[in-house]
Formats: structure tokens, C-alpha cells, sequence
């Protein structure tokens, strides 16, 4: 695995179901909260963005303000996949993405 393009994996993953929130640790002390809504909204998948343009498709205020992590699994070291209370479950967040979208929040 190239090290310069894919962060190492998190040490703590934790669904927050209270503040509505995905929080993770990464190595280093770094921690990236991500709410829910705003999650989903960013997921990478082709139901989500078009595979050829990268247009996103999702309406984002078609998610509903309430949802959940209904389930959360490791993808080898480098993926979390999310199967959400909507239904949607084909997303899969690899590491890169998550601290990118950690970085856009501030992280």
C-alpha cells in the first residue's frame, strides 16, 4: 500500500447515536466528527454521484434530518462501509475520503 495516498487506518470508530454523529480517531490524536446527515449526504457511491461526470445525484434534503447508522463494517484496512437507516448501504468511505472531508470541516 502507498502510504503517501491512503492515511493509515483509524485507531477508534465510534457511532455516536446521541449527537447524531460518526467519530474517529485517527493515529496521531486527530479526531473528525462527522454528523450524520452530512455523511450520508457525502456518500461516494454511483446511486449517490454520477460515475462519469462526478455530479452528485443525492439530494441531500432528501435524507432524513433523523437518520441513523443502522450498521457500520471494515473494508480490508482501508474502507469503512455504512448501511444507513434509509435503506442505503452501498458506500463504501475509504480512509482518504474520510480525512478529506474531515480536512473541508476543519479537522
Amino acid at each position: 500500500m502507498d502510504t503517501k495516498s491512503e492515511p493509515a487506518a483509524p485507531v477508534d470508530i465510534k457511532a455516536n447515536t446521541q449527537a447524531l454523529e460518526l467519530n474517529i480517531t485517527w493515529p496521531g490524536g486527530r479526531v473528525d466528527r462527522f454528523h450524520f446527515v452530512e455523511l450520508r449526504a457525502s456518500c461516494p457511491c454511483a446511486s449517490c454521484v454520477d460515475e462519469w461526470t462526478g455530479e452528485r445525484i443525492l439530494n441531500p434534503a432528501s435524507i432524513p434530518r433523523d437518520i441513523r447508522i443502522a450498521a457500520m463494517q471494515l473494508v480490508g484496512n482501508y474502507a469503512l462501509k455504512i448501511a444507513w437507516s434509509d435503506g442505503h448501504d452501498t458506500g463504501l468511505f475509504t480512509w482518504k475520503k474520510l480525512r478529506e472531508l474531515g480536512s473541508e470541516q476543519g479537522g
